[in-house]
């Protein structure tokens, strides 16, 4: 995995051993996008339709779909719905853009990945701790195998 981070952008280019088409189901069917990350999904992956993931308990990302083009291109906005204690985040739905590129690369797919639009560098360091964990487990989930079920539901950061 390459991994660079501009002050408020984030990009990954992840090798996935799968086609792009199975990599897209993982990105936009909410069954298999919990199999990597969050505990429920909708996912209406439409242009205007809704992303909206539970990612960790109290931890709500969502955003709208912009671009749809399967296998290839997904864009969607994003952000962090204010916790259960009404405090808002300091991304907050739909501030920032995600573009992920499927691209096919042999038998398997380079994911190409960019978080912009983020408000700090602090906010761009902690999505690049959470991208690094979750395309681990991507990887994992869609070249077949079993990524278990996500430490972080239950507190273990590391």
């Amino acid at each position: 995995m390459e991994a660079t981070s501009e002050s408020t952008r984030v990009e990954r280019e992840v090798a996935i051993d799968a086609s792009p088409q199975t990599v897209w189901e993982f990105l936009v069917d909410p069954t298999k996008a919990t199999r990597w990350m969050g505990m429920t999904a909708s996912l209406d992956a439409r242009p205007g339709g809704e992303y909206r993931v539970e990612v960790i308990p109290g931890h709500v990302a969502r955003g709208e779909f912009v671009e749809v083009e399967a296998p290839r291109r997904l864009v969607h906005t994003w952000g962090w719905e204010p916790g259960a204690d009404g405090e808002a985040n300091a991304v907050p739905p739909g501030s920032s853009t995600i573009e992920i590129e499927l691209i096919p690369d042999g038998d398997g797919t380079k994911l190409r990945f960019t978080h912009r639009d983020l408000p700090s560098a602090e906010a761009a360091e902690s999505h690049s701790h959470g991208w690094d964990h979750y395309f681990a487990r991507l990887v994992v989930a869609a070249g077949g195998g079993d990524a278990g079920e996500d430490p972080w539901i239950h507190g273990d950061m590391s």
